[in-house]
Order: C-alpha cells, then structure tokens, then sequence
C-alpha cells in the first residue's frame, strides 16, 4: 500500500476512534446540568451543578492511573492493541449512564453508580490523548508531523461539536421537558452502536513502525515507566507545563461555557448549545490550519501565540458572553477558540518530539493526565465556585489566564522540535569516565 494513502488510512480510523472516545467522555460534561437534575439532590440548579461538575472531576483523578496502567502496556505489547481496549472501555461505560436509575428513584444508589462509571470512564481516557498522539507521530513524516497529529485534536473537538449538536437536536425536537425527563439518556446510550465502529477501525490497524521496529529488534523497554521517571524528568516537566492551558481550555469551552450560559447568563438552553456548537465547529476547522503553520514556522510560535492570546483575550471574552446576546456569545466562543487551536496545532506534535520510541506512550501518558487529572478535572467545577463565591461572571477568565501564563513559561524554556526525526533510544546519563551510567 502506497505510504500516502496508509497514512491516511492510519488517520481515519485513529481519529474515527478517538471521536468516538471523546464524544462517549464528553457527553457527560455536555450534559451536566440536566445530570446534576437527576442525581443529586439540591433544591438550587447552581448547587446541583455544582455536585454534577465534582462528579465529573472525579473521572479526571483516574486519568493518572489509567495512564500508568496503559502507558506501561503500550510501550512494552503495542499501541494499536490498548488503543482497541480503551474504545471498549469507555463505550461501555457511556451506554452505562443511559441506562443508571436517577436519584428520585433509587436514591444514593444512583448518584454511587454515577461515581463508579465516571471512574471507569476516567481510568480509560488515561491511555486514549497518549496512545492516539504516539500513534499518529510514529506513522506521520517528520515535515508534516505537526499536521497530522493535530488531527488527533480536530477529531477531539468535532465528537464535542457532535455532542452539543446532538443535544441541541434532540432539545429542538423533544423540548425542553422531554428532554429533561428522559432525552438526556439517547446520547449515553448511542454509545454502544459507536464504539463498536471505533472498534472495528482499530482492529483492522498495523501497529506504527517506529514500535515495531523495535519490537523486532528486541529493544522494547520491560519497564518504560520507570525508566521515564528516572531518566527523562526534564521532558515530562515540559509535557506537564504543555497540557495546563491545553487541558483548561478545552474543558472549559466544552463542559463549563454551556452549563454557565444557561444556568449564570440564563440563555435558552438552545441557544446556549448553538452557541457552544458552532464556536467548537469552528475550532474544528481551524486545528488543522495550525498544524500546517507549524510545520511551516515551528511548534514554540503557535504554542506561544495561543497562550498570548488566552492572556489578553479571556477575560474581554467572557465580558462579551456576560453581555446576554447570542451574536457576542458567539463571537466570544470564536475568540477563546482561536487561541486553543492555535496552540493545539503545535501541541501534540511538541508533545510526541520530547519522548523516545521506547518510553514514548507511557512517559506521555503520565505527564499529559497528571496535567488534565488537576487542571482539566478541576475547570467545570472551580470555575463554577469562581462565580458562585466572588458574585462576578468573569472570574473564570482569571484561572484560564493563569493557566495561559504557566504555559508560556514553560514553552519559552523548550527547545523547537519541528522538523526533527524522532527519537527511539533513552539517552542515559554519563559517569564520569564517560560511560553510560547504570
């Protein structure tokens, strides 16, 4: 098969799956405010909201462990083959929520079986960003890297775009009570027929040639992990300091903007996902523009311009937002969202160029979800108590400036990757004889 149309075979059924596994996880930031109806009990929409964005950071805490569970597998038995695991996983805890009692029913009960699927979800994205970003950068040559990992993100923000269509359908259809009494479960339990789809593409998948090579040649790492921490310090700090604005930005235009259109600035709850729908269609549309510029100019530029602009642009957007008129919501969304593809154009390749071959899937799968697991997890729900106790509607610009500001730092301190093969091999220290060390 000619390299070319391999490649975009490898793409399509990477970023098929991934679709299918961020629009099964990201339902339940979509979805929050009708989830924190129906499984918990608060007489104030806020509170309840409140309690169902907790339950969602509670799935980001098992990221870290999913991580280190599949990153170690990836590195040691193959990419391909935990890639088709975590499908099965997440799917299959998504249909899950559709079919869970509510609280009104079965009390407690309800909101704990909640909880145990959030955490299975949340331990199966763990191996999801690492596996597809590998995978992807592995396949990919070194002038175009950029592109097409970036993919890995267009795919990301077209299942959220997905998501928030489907709920806005479904809400204009069934109105607002139907979908409040039992609409909301349709998108849960679409997940069933959509993994199995995902599935089925990465299945029919070889695994990326950097990993098999070594895999042939022996040199397959027996414990990447360990040999990540001890060796490879310095690039999972840079990995971490990548991810924070990656990980508040995107969660904080996915699961925090509608729930705080509707419930704070009191937009129609279709209005409020056709806000969010387009603004993350644009994204979508955007990421791929900013992979090819930064195979063009370099990761650091893109990373840098991205975390600018959140920097100077955060807080004047969520004033346009709080002005209550759908056209500046939307132009708000459109403003934050140029700043996260920019910086998501750069940010996978960046990520994948820090790591060797042999230790690359789990040494990115520690970093990435540690940074998600805190800063990802806590966006819904910290910028939800911003509001709550200050009594200002732009506070959450404040932490997603903030956010901006660590990456900046960190990406100022990186050294540029573009264009560079990657590496397979750890580099070990060197004693003082100039011999490896042990």
């Amino acid at each position: 098969m000619p390299v070319s149309r391999k490649l975009r075979k490898v793409l399509f059924a990477t970023g098929i799956g991934h679709f299918v596994e961020w629009f099964d996880f990201g339902l339940y930031g979509t979805l929050a405010a009708f989830i924190g109806l129906h499984f918990f009990q608060a007489e104030d929409p806020a509170l309840a909201l409140l309690s169902s964005f907790a339950v969602f950071g509670a799935g980001f805490v098992m990221r870290p462990l999913g991580g280190l569970w599949f990153g170690s597998l990836g590195d040691r038995i193959g990419r391909r083959k935990v890639l088709t695991t975590v499908i099965i996983l997440t799917s299959g805890a998504t249909f899950l929520i559709g079919l869970l009692p509510t609280y009104s029913q079965v009390g407690l009960l309800a909101t704990v079986l909640l909880v145990l699927v959030r955490l299975i979800q949340g331990f199966a994205a763990g191996g999801e960003s690492a596996g597809a970003t590998t995978f992807l950068a592995e396949y990919a040559p070194a002038h175009r890297r950029g592109y097409f990992t970036c993919w890995i993100d267009n795919f990301g923000f077209l299942a959220f775009v997905a998501a928030s269509g489907l709920v806005l359908l479904l809400t204009t259809v069934l109105g607002e009570a139907a979908m409040n009494e039992w609409g909301w479960r349709i998108p849960f339990l679409l997940a069933g027929p959509l993994g199995w789809i995902g599935l089925y593409l990465r299945t029919h998948l070889e695994d990326s040639p950097e990993f098999l090579a070594l895999k042939r040649s022996n040199n397959t790492e027996a414990a990447p992990l360990y040999t990540a921490v001890t060796t490879e310090r310095r690039a999972l700090g840079f990995c971490i300091g990548f991810v924070v604005i990656k990980a508040v930005g995107h969660w904080m235009l996915q699961a925090f903007i509608p729930a705080y259109l509707t419930t704070e600035l009191r937009f129609l709850t279709t209005q409020a996902y056709t806000i969010t729908t387009f603004g993350l269609l644009a994204v979508a549309v955007m990421v791929p523009f900013m992979g090819y510029l930064s195979d063009r100019f370099g990761r650091r530029p893109l990373m840098l311009a991205g975390c600018v602009g959140f920097i100077l642009l955060s807080w004047p957007a969520m004033g346009l937002m709080a002005q209550g008129d759908i056209v500046y919501a939307l132009l708000a969304m459109l403003l934050l969202g140029i700043c996260i593809a920019a910086f998501d154009g750069a940010s996978c390749a960046a990520i994948a160029e820090l790591f060797p071959t042999r230790i690359r899937f789990g040494s990115i799968a520690i970093a990435y979800n540690l940074a998600v697991a805190f800063f990802g997890g806590i966006t819904p729900w910290f910028s939800t108590w911003l509001v709550i106790k200050s009594g200002n509607p732009l506070s959450p610009a404040l932490f997603v400036m903030a956010a901006a500001l660590i990456t900046f730092l960190t990406v100022l301190r990186a050294k540029e990757t573009a264009g560079l093969p990657l590496r397979r091999y750890v580099r070990h220290k060197k004693t003082r004889r100039g011999r490896p060390g042990k």
